[in-house]
Order: C-alpha cells, then sequence, then structure tokens
C-alpha cells in the first residue's frame, strides 16, 4: 500500500507557474489550490509517496 506525505503552501499569483513547476519537479503532485485564510491569498495542497 502506498503511504504519503502531504504539503502545503502559500501561491503567488504573478509566480504561480514556477512555483507549481519547482514543487513538481520535486515529485510532488497538486490535488488542490483553495482560497487562503485572509480571502486573497491561495494556498496549494500537494502529496507523493513517502521516500520519494
Amino acid at each position: 500500500m502506498t503511504t504519503w506525505e502531504y504539503l502545503t503552501a502559500p501561491l503567488l499569483i504573478h509566480n504561480t507557474k514556477q512555483i507549481l513547476d519547482n514543487f513538481g519537479a520535486d515529485g510532488w503532485e497538486l490535488v488542490q489550490v483553495v482560497p487562503g485564510p485572509d480571502g486573497t491569498s491561495l494556498v496549494a495542497y500537494f502529496k507523493r509517496p513517502k521516500g520519494a
């Protein structure tokens, strides 16, 4: 059975592609993007298999 580790990270609107590409290069898969706690920012949720 695959076990997962998770990461949350803020997304800067003007730099979204680079941020997502960097996490993807490290093996993180984007799961969801949601509004941040202040309502004006975004937070990305990622997952990857443990040990990756």
